[in-house]
């Protein structure tokens, strides 16, 4: 019985390692895709159409970033991370 248990308990975490690791490598390719896509529309002179784009440069230029943040994070469904980035590129 403590064989069995023992055996389930490997192949689950075999499991999710193997998973975690396609995932990673998933996020992996989406960033090096994303970076190129950037670049290809740096190349361009070309600007990503952001919602709200107005409102959130005169809230950067009033010194309010984090409304700035959230309203990126409102009007565009990006994570912390991403509107944080953006809203610093903006201002």
């Amino acid at each position: 019985m403590d064989i069995a248990i023992l055996f389930l308990t490997c192949v689950v975490v075999l499991g999710v390692m193997t998973i975690r690791n396609h995932l990673s490598r998933a996020d992996r390719r989406a960033a090096r895709v994303e970076r190129k896509v950037d670049a290809v529309m740096r190349h361009l002179g070309l600007q990503e159409e952001i919602p709200g784009r107005d409102e959130i440069l005169d809230l950067v230029r009033r010194g309010k970033k984090i409304q700035a943040i959230k309203l990126y994070r409102e009007t565009t469904g990006a994570d912390l991370v991403e509107a944080k980035q953006a809203v610093d590129r903006l201002g």
